[in-house]
């Protein structure tokens, strides 16, 4: 049975929605009867989790398809304007969008490691991008869907991009960091971040053999969405409770450079 508790409509945006975790908690919330902003990284997946929504019993009119490839941070600008211009009182931002490191090294267009862009610069540029809607109303809130692996990572300050030396492992887990150090950035909104828990979705490999369900997961996630459970701002959940983060994680000198750092990556793409 979902924990999810009914409460009054808002409009959320979750990144990374076609599959996985992210579809699935797109699939919870707009049952709840929030307006789901359903993000996709390009229009047939979009419109086949659209549909796939549907055919599970979600309203239609409680969903709103947005595209953009985060691996083009021009993309993730564009659609964050057309998210703004449509809905000027953004409630929650999930930023679940992620992808497994590539084997090789794989530098985006824009200049950067594919996993740190994807996997948090995008998520960084658009919450910043979204600060207008998100800050809108009191209450405001952004989820981000990070993971354990965080705690095995280091920051490689001087080769953020792991140039000189790639692991996929190693970059990864870089990024999984970063994404839960940016939940510590001071905002107008409530911030956390959160490992839904091992669930059998792309990235399991990474992990383990097995896992459970994405469905699951999603349940951890959409607990953080609702007004009715209560945040401790800039918290690192693991799952359903408040987790010791990396120690790194709490030291705000190192927020203010990775927010620094990521000003200066996503700046090259302008």
């Amino acid at each position: 049975m979902s924990s999810v508790v009914p409460s009054a409509p808002r409009t959320v945006l979750v990144t990374g929605a076609t599959s996985g975790i992210g579809w699935e908690t797109a699939r919870l919330l707009a049952g709840r009867g929030d307006t789901v902003v359903v993000h996709a990284p390009d229009q047939a997946s979009g419109d086949g989790a659209v549909a796939r929504l549907v055919a599970a019993g979600v309203d239609i009119l409680r969903l709103r398809l947005v595209v953009a490839d985060f691996s083009r941070l021009d993309e993730v600008r564009a659609m964050a304007a057309r998210v703004a211009e449509e809905y000027p009182v953004l409630d929650v931002l999930v930023n679940n969008a992620a992808c497994v490191a590539p084997e090789r090294h794989t530098m985006t267009a824009d200049g950067n490691e594919l996993s740190l862009q994807v996997n948090f610069l995008a998520a960084y540029l658009l919450t910043h991008e979204l600060a207008g809607p998100l800050s809108a109303r009191p209450g405001g809130r952004v989820v981000n869907v990070s993971s354990s692996a965080h705690r095995t990572a280091s920051m490689s300050w001087s080769d953020p991009h792991r140039a000189k030396r790639y692991s996929r492992l190693a970059a990864y887990a870089q990024s999984q960091l970063a994404l839960t150090i940016f939940a510590r950035e001071q905002a107008p909104w409530t911030s956390v971040s959160v490992h839904p828990g091992v669930c059998d979705t792309a990235l399991l490999p990474l992990y383990a053999n097995a896992g459970e369900s994405a469905a699951e997961g999603a349940e951890r996630v959409a607990r953080l969405c609702d007004p009715a459970t209560e945040l401790v701002p800039g918290a690192y959940y693991d799952g359903a409770v408040v987790a010791p983060a990396a120690p790194v994680v709490q030291e705000e000198r190192t927020v203010r450079r990775l927010c620094k750092l990521a000003d200066q990556l996503v700046a090259k793409s302008v």
